[in-house]
């Protein structure tokens, strides 16, 4: 028996030190797993015995995306360009170079200030144009995650001094941009290069040409995750196998956590997203930021040569995006030698004189004479639907004339906000087997433990938006944390009968195995018998660890600036854990100063402290009306 028991014990430390050896860290599981899956290479099992090659992914491309830094001699990055290949055919497709230097990096965008300092920041966020390319959308500092400094004034060469963790920072707030666009963009690898990082990246999920899948409409709206997953274990084979198992009958509580959040959307519009001149005519004005006048034809006096009687057409396309901010579009005024008509897509509008309608020559003589002038102010809104409109200036001149037209648009550019609140608890709040246990409100802890605290979050105004487009609303809730207790009671069998597994753990000891039967009559039997457990190796008490600790600059931004510079010292330390080799060393890395050698480490003490530090400075001050 202990023979068999040593050779299992073998078998399954040998299959652990190979698990260990493929998957023990994240950079074996990139290396054997992750990368070959998305790259359509071979996969090994862990006894690689077997080999398969995965097809988890549609395209593929050895460098999906590529950032490159310069830095200047101010410190900050002078030039940062990012490439990325949209339709991972392996060529570069797209193309963004920074428009200003970088003084600070973010989880998920950058942040500009003057060169060399951290005076007049602006910060922008890492978004995916409609055509796929990466650029920066200006927003508030408050928008953006984990900023820090990088430039002369937070220390000296900070981003050659630290261009693999800089590179990392920017190409993940890209890749983070990205996947939030289209969630089937996989990435399997990244590499760096000196000032380059690149990454190798796939489209998995599914094959399809549009990231409009229904395996990612849930982003849009996340209130049908709960019924559709209901409809589909009605006829899942697997699920109601496990429903119908021994596990799955009988009475379950379950905790569940889900939250109700007040979605803002601040949509700042440009002119050209309104209306613009995509084709023709030939100047385009804006007297004023809400207005813009669109001209056409050839105004230079005897500029057209007509002979006895000729007509000149001109032309323009104007391109309408969005009709609810157009107020209005009208003809402001003209002027002509000899005759005149406006179309719109080939309708006639206006004629001078009126009664030329028709498409050829005009029903009188071509010359008039002298240049006619008018202001008519027509109303052309109604033409004016979503798409593309032709606008046809046609002049008919004898002997020599010109031709003008102005047509003025007015819009409103007002900043306009869509709210919505997408309650994922309302399943729960309305299944009479869920009971609130948990809740917060905006941080606030309403309910503790299914009891009310009698502490309620006040209305909150925050700011939304950015630049020329940013309100602040006020509202009684943003963020709901809420947990349910639910029963789950499948009333097909009765509660287990555990007496009989109580009796044996009552009576039994280290060396003698107590039982109790039940015959099919209902009698019991009560049995002994000696019992031995096989004998176990020994372990080590801990898995030795060791700390360490390097000299690090808090150059970590907020809104008021950089946090080392309201510090004495901006110099702290930071600290490390590293789990010690076979040989008991302790692997620091470079830099790193050992603060406590290889041993079985106990720090709980100071993380919790620690943790309970960052808590508290986080939380709501409570006004009482008593001192405390």
């Amino acid at each position: 028996m202990n023979a068999s028991a040593q050779g299992i014990e073998d078998r399954a430390r040998t299959a652990a030190k190979a698990s260990r050896q493929r998957s023990g860290d994240s950079e074996a599981l990139r290396r054997n797993y992750v990368t070959p899956g998305l790259a359509g290479q071979p996969v090994a099992t862990v006894d690689e015995r077997t080999r398969f090659t995965p097809e988890i992914a549609c395209k593929r491309s050895a460098t999906m995306l590529e950032i490159m830094v310069q830095p200047g001699a101010t410190g900050d990055i002078g030039r940062l360009t990012v490439s990325r290949d949209v339709d991972l055919d392996g060529r570069f497709d797209t193309s963004f170079t920074a428009p200003m230097p970088v003084s600070g990096i973010c989880a998920n965008g950058v942040v500009a200030c003057q060169p060399g300092t951290w005076n007049a920041c602006r910060s922008y966020r890492w978004d995916i144009a409609a055509g796929g390319a990466v650029k920066l959308t200006e927003v508030d500092l408050t928008r953006l995650a984990g900023c820090y400094c990088i430039n002369a004034s937070c220390g000296a060469n900070l981003v050659m001094g630290n261009l693999p963790s800089v590179l990392k920072d920017l190409g993940g707030g890209v890749v983070g941009a990205l996947t939030s666009v289209d969630p089937r963009i996989g990435v399997a690898e990244a590499s760096i290069d000196g000032p380059v990082i690149r990454y190798t990246g796939a489209v998995t999920t599914a094959c399809a040409a549009s990231p409009g899948l229904a395996a990612t409409t849930y982003r849009a709206n996340p209130a049908t995750i709960q019924p559709d997953a209901f409809v589909l274990s009605r006829t899942n084979s697997v699920f109601q196998s496990l429903a119908g198992s021994a596990t799955g009958r009988g009475k379950v509580e379950q905790t569940r956590a889900c939250t109700v959040e007040r979605e803002v959307r601040v949509a700042e519009v440009s002119a050209d997203d309104i209306i613009a001149r995509i084709a023709g005519a030939y100047a385009t004005l804006a007297p004023t930021p809400d207005t813009r006048l669109f001209q056409l034809g050839s105004p230079t006096d005897d500029s057209l040569r007509g002979g006895s009687c000729r007509l000149f057409d001109f032309r323009m396309t104007l391109r309408v995006g969005d009709v609810d901010r157009l107020r209005s579009v009208r003809l402001s005024r003209y002027f002509m030698d000899d005759w005149m008509q406006l179309r719109i897509d080939g309708r006639l509008v206006l004629s001078d004189p009126a009664n030329w309608t028709g498409s050829g020559n005009p029903p009188g003589k071509c010359e008039r004479g002298r240049t006619w002038r008018s202001a008519p102010d027509v109303d052309l809104t109604p033409y004016m639907t979503r798409g593309d409109h032709e606008i046809w200036l046609r002049i008919a001149v004898g002997g020599e004339g010109e031709a003008f037209a102005e047509i003025a648009a007015t819009l409103d550019l007002t900043c306009r906000s869509t709210e919505r609140v997408v309650d994922l608890c309302a399943g729960y709040a309305a299944d009479k087997a869920c009971r609130l246990t948990d809740e917060r409100v905006d941080d606030i802890a309403t309910v503790r433990g299914s009891v009310v605290t009698g502490l309620r979050a006040l209305p909150q105004t925050r700011s939304f938006g950015s630049g020329a487009c940013s309100l602040g609303l006020t509202r009684d809730f943003f963020l709901k944390d809420r947990r349910y207790s639910c029963i789950s009671d499948s009333g097909v069998t009765p509660e287990p009968d555990m007496s009989r597994a109580a009796y044996i753990i009552d009576r039994s000891t280290e060396t003698m195995l107590a039982d109790r039967t039940r015959a099919s009559n209902g009698s019991t039997t009560a049995s002994t018998r000696v019992f031995g457990l096989p004998p176990r190796a020994s372990v080590p008490a801990c898995e030795t660890l060791c700390k360490t600790r390097a000299p690090v600059v808090n150059t970590a931004a907020v809104p008021d600036g950089v946090i080392g510079s309201r510090q004495t010292d901006p110099t702290g330390w930071q600290t490390f854990y590293h789990a010690c080799t076979t040989e008991n060393v302790c692997p620091a890395g470079p830099g790193e100063t050992i603060v406590s050698p290889c041993g079985c480490l106990d720090d709980f003490p100071e993380a919790a402290v620690m943790m309970q530090t960052v808590r508290l400075g986080g939380a709501d001050l409570v006004c009482t009306s008593a001192p405390r």
